[in-house]
């Protein structure tokens, strides 16, 4: 296994959504002693990304508030409103030259915490693939781990079709990661998500 190097990967954090159906800013919902949002940024910070970018877009200044003392780069992508993909890419632009691949992870996945990023990354950076995902369940989940070569893909894949589509464009160059780990599909959408995984904290 190939060990980690941190001045190769990043994380990239879309957290840009209007919250639409909790009806309230969701990043900024209690999880513990911190919010959502701090929640999935400290889970970065225990792994071995060596850069941390967050999008920002509806609710910007409110979670800036939160987040402003942590040791990481954000970005307000002024077209939040069309959709996921668009904080993706305006992530990917803001990274370092030096970085080799970026972990993506919505900002609603609180769950995925630092170690299993690292085990991730690590058999990803082994395996020679350029896309990595995990799958649990028979289910693919999140994190996506992109490397460079793709970045400039991103910009050219159709918003609703997001990053899947360079999944299905590019089968014969993904790595599947299994595990056991259905955090890998714990998001939280609405407010019975939230709710439900409450008792999870």
């Amino acid at each position: 296994m190939i060990p980690t190097d941190k001045k190769q990967l990043a994380a990239v954090i879309p957290a840009a959504g209007e919250s639409s159906r909790t009806g309230t800013p969701k990043m900024l919902l209690r999880f513990g002693e911190k919010t959502m949002i701090e929640q999935v940024v400290l889970n970065f910070t225990e792994s071995q990304v060596s850069e941390i970018v967050v999008v920002l877009g509806a609710w910007k200044d409110e979670i800036l508030k939160v987040i402003s003392e942590y040791d990481i780069k954000y970005r307000i992508n002024e077209e939040y409103n069309r959709g996921m993909l668009s904080s993706v890419i305006c992530g990917i632009r803001s990274l370092s030259s030096g970085i080799r691949a970026a972990v993506i992870l919505p900002g609603d996945y609180p769950f995925i915490r630092g170690s299993f990023i690292d085990e991730f990354a690590d058999a990803f950076l082994g395996s020679g693939k350029g896309i990595g995902i995990p799958v649990s369940g028979g289910r693919k989940g999140h994190p996506i781990i992109l490397d460079k070569k793709y970045f400039g893909m991103v910009e050219t894949l159709n918003p609703s079709g997001g990053l899947r589509e360079i999944i299905g464009l590019h089968e014969e160059d993904v790595f599947k990661y299994y595990t056991d780990n259905d955090y890998i599909h714990t998001d939280i959408d609405t407010m019975e998500d939230y709710f439900a995984s409450t008792g999870k904290i």
